[in-house]
């Protein structure tokens, strides 16, 4: 009998590429939790530049939705995101919980 002394390995649909490999921009461009400060932060490259790799890696119809999405979401700008949970936090009154 095989002792199991290793954590298994969870399996998701989109695994985070190596940050050296050039689809790990496109990755982070679609995960929601990324910001474009902290993709600027990790490989140097711009919004703009982001956009760029995007219209050239994707189809149309996926960049135009990617850019639908990026624009919608407050969370692709850290300032954005800051601002939202400040107007989230302010409307959750401590006593709707106790």
């Amino acid at each position: 009998m095989k002792k199991k002394g290793h954590r298994p390995v969870t399996r998701v649909k989109n695994p985070e590429p190596k940050i050296e490999d050039p689809d790990w921009v496109i990755w982070a461009a679609w995960a929601d939790r990324i910001t474009f400060e902290e993709i600027k932060k990790r490989t140097g490259k711009s919004e703009s530049d982001v956009i760029k790799i995007m219209r050239r890696n994707l189809k149309p119809s996926s960049f135009k939705l990617w850019r639908k999405r990026v624009h919608e979401k407050s969370i692709k700008h850290r300032k954005k995101f800051e601002y939202s949970r400040k107007q989230i936090t302010s409307k959750i009154k401590k006593s709707d919980y106790l």
